[in-house]
């Protein structure tokens, strides 16, 4: 029997300050965290969750977007990893094919005004705790994202969970038995994609976190075995029990290779538009453009001609056409029924060709593109390759400028920096 919770536990209420690099590559997370989470207050499934969770009594304790009167924890948590999701505009990691910050953040703020802490310890716990759901995704493996399972809210229940474990104060094996707890509520499912319930499932692993660390401070039990054992999440949610999942655990910090997204669309299509601007060509320019991606998206975001924004944002040949016509695909508004319409747009995206390649990896592409005059280019992008830490800042906070502005940016990063009390980043939440 394998003892998974006991490393990992270990990990998680480590003493040891983690790995500079990572540290500030968590902080541009947490900008685009808020960034997203404030930009998405509007978007029907916060509103619906605002308003249940407003209508309830309760004493509040930590801020959530769009609410003015604090909440309970698990519910700011709930509605906050709810609403950072809902534009889908958040952090990936390709390990294991989830969104770290949406999961994680929420927990760790939550529980940082709870237990009136500062930015750098709520910032070190989300890091902790999102490098914990990594690895537990990749011990469950491939197979349970392709079954059906969420890794957001499946793996990152358990980083949550972490991330407001360590600031509630647990260690050894109260923290294993957080892990526990978690692993008989963690949940969540591919079947609510395109609709609500994804961004849902990431404020359930959020809570989920919230939830199991405030029951284990105050005495509840549960078996730590509920993680890995004959009966346990991985045995029973077609995990792969993957041996090599925790190598380098505490030394090397596979968070270091998080993708943030500066498309506003499905992630699929970032690598493509990322090779897009190397090749820096214009629309009339192009005779014929092909795309060479992994198997996998050819059924996520290969929408041959949507007429919807939503369409769009799942189209290789759309988003690629709206980009070569001049539109910028960082911005929410390009994604409109008017573009997927336009007859230039249409012109474009007639001349681009999808075609699939196992030889690529999932967070590769490649562009061939024959010119109108003969010449041919081509361009690759590979989204984990490594990006200069100045580089991805300067990209994260124009991000970040273009959704909230400057003004509010400025002040996520001041209080950020000047380690202010979580309180005082919550209060930015409020409308």
């Amino acid at each position: 029997m394998t003892t998974l919770y006991r490393p990992l536990a270990a990990f998680a209420s480590a003493s040891a300050a983690p790995d500079p690099l990572a540290l500030r590559i968590a902080r541009l997370s947490a900008i685009d965290w808020m960034a997203v989470g404030l930009a998405g207050r509007d978007e029907d499934a916060a509103k619906i969750l605002r308003g249940v969770l407003a209508a309830e009594a309760g004493q509040g304790a930590a801020h959530g977007f769009g609410l003015s009167a604090p909440l309970p924890a698990r519910d700011a948590a709930w509605l906050n990893g709810t609403t950072s999701h809902a534009l889908d505009y958040d952090d990936t990691h390709f390990a294991h094919i989830g969104h770290p910050s949406v999961a994680v953040f929420p927990a760790a703020m939550a529980m940082g005004e709870a237990q009136d802490m500062g930015l750098s310890k709520v910032i070190e716990a989300a890091l902790i705790g999102m490098e914990l759901s990594v690895r537990v995704g990749l011990w469950l493996g491939r197979d349970h994202y392709q079954v059906g399972f969420h890794q957001t809210a499946t793996a990152g229940a358990f980083g949550a969970t972490a991330a407001a474990g360590r600031l509630a104060g647990l260690t050894g094996a109260a923290m294993e038995q957080a892990l526990g707890l978690a692993a008989t509520q963690a949940a969540g499912l591919k079947a609510q994609f395109g609709t609500m319930g994804k961004p849902l499932n990431a404020g359930l692993a959020a809570r989920t976190g919230v939830e199991a660390a405030v029951l284990v401070a105050g005495g509840f039990t549960s078996s730590p075995e509920a993680l890995d054992g004959p009966f346990g999440f991985g045995a029973t949610h077609h995990g792969a029990a993957d041996g090599q999942a925790l190598d380098g655990l505490g030394d090397t910090w596979l968070f270091e290779q998080v993708s943030h997204k500066f498309h506003a669309c499905c992630h699929g299509l970032h690598a493509a538009l990322e090779a897009l601007r190397d090749l820096d060509l214009a629309g009339p320019e192009i005779a014929r453009l092909t795309v060479h991606t992994h198997p996998r998206w050819m059924s996520v975001c290969n929408q041959p001609a949507p007429t919807t924004g939503l369409g769009a944002k799942f189209s290789y040949r759309t988003a690629l056409a709206m980009a070569l016509a001049g539109h910028d695909t960082a911005r929410l508004d390009t994604y409109t029924e008017a573009l997927c319409t336009d007859p230039a747009v249409i012109a474009l995206r007639d001349r681009i060709e999808v075609q699939e390649d196992a030889s690529l990896d999932e967070t590769q592409a490649r562009l061939d593109a024959l010119l109108r005059n003969g010449a041919r280019k081509q361009a690759e992008h590979d989204l984990n390759a490594r990006v200069p830490i100045d580089a991805r800042e300067h990209r994260v906070l124009a991000k970040a400028a273009a959704l909230v502005g400057d003004k509010t940016v400025g002040r996520i990063t001041q209080l950020i920096d000047s380690d202010a009390p979580a309180r005082d980043l919550g209060a930015l939440m409020v409308v």
